[in-house]
């Protein structure tokens, strides 16, 4: 059940299952038929240091403190998003951005929760994918996240971009007319 674990910042303590996390993940990657995507050792140890240096990487944890997701969520401008192509993003508000989203596929619901839990903080958030990652863009369209466009990475790698506003929609009738 998605509910039964809690979401904390990760710790230095914790960097071990985290990366045992993102290894299972890489294969699950494989096997899914995604050989492009967290190539070359990517995401690394000093990565992960880096996100948990600066607040950044969270985790889930169990009743029993057993980690099944791990994640990065960055608020503020990703120099990344500054320039996407066939496409536009849904608005230039500020915008919160999910990297490096991982489980241990032992517990369903974890991009939900996540995106929940990032939810929290700002109301717009961002995230990317590889074309070739067929479980996440079917996670995230079930999610209701607006495909934008294309960005590139650092390397130059592209990836499908993704937004989504939570900010409720004002629905005016049909027959509204505005009066000064």
């Amino acid at each position: 059940m998605e509910d039964s674990f809690t979401i904390r910042r990760s710790t230095v303590r914790d960097i071990d299952r985290i990366m045992e996390i993102y290894d299972s993940a890489k294969y699950y990657m494989r096997t899914c038929g995604n050989f492009k995507q967290w190539t070359g050792g990517y995401p690394d140890k000093n990565t992960i240091l880096t996100d948990i240096a600066h607040y950044s990487h969270f985790l889930s944890e169990d009743e029993e403190g057993n980690i099944h997701m791990v994640f990065a969520f960055i608020l503020g401008e990703d120099p990344t998003y500054k320039v996407i192509e066939n496409g536009a993003w849904l608005n230039d508000r500020p915008y919160g951005t999910i990297h490096r989203i991982a489980s241990s596929g032992m517990q369903s619901g974890m991009l939900k929760a996540c995106v929940r839990f990032c939810a929290t903080m700002i109301d717009n958030i961002r995230i990317d994918t590889h074309a070739e990652n067929g479980p996440m863009l079917r996670a995230l369209n079930k999610l209701n996240f607006k495909h934008c466009g294309i960005i590139y990475t650092a390397d130059g790698s592209p990836r499908l971009a993704f937004q989504k506003d939570f900010r409720p929609e004002i629905i005016l009738p049909i027959d509204f007319k505005a009066s000064y």
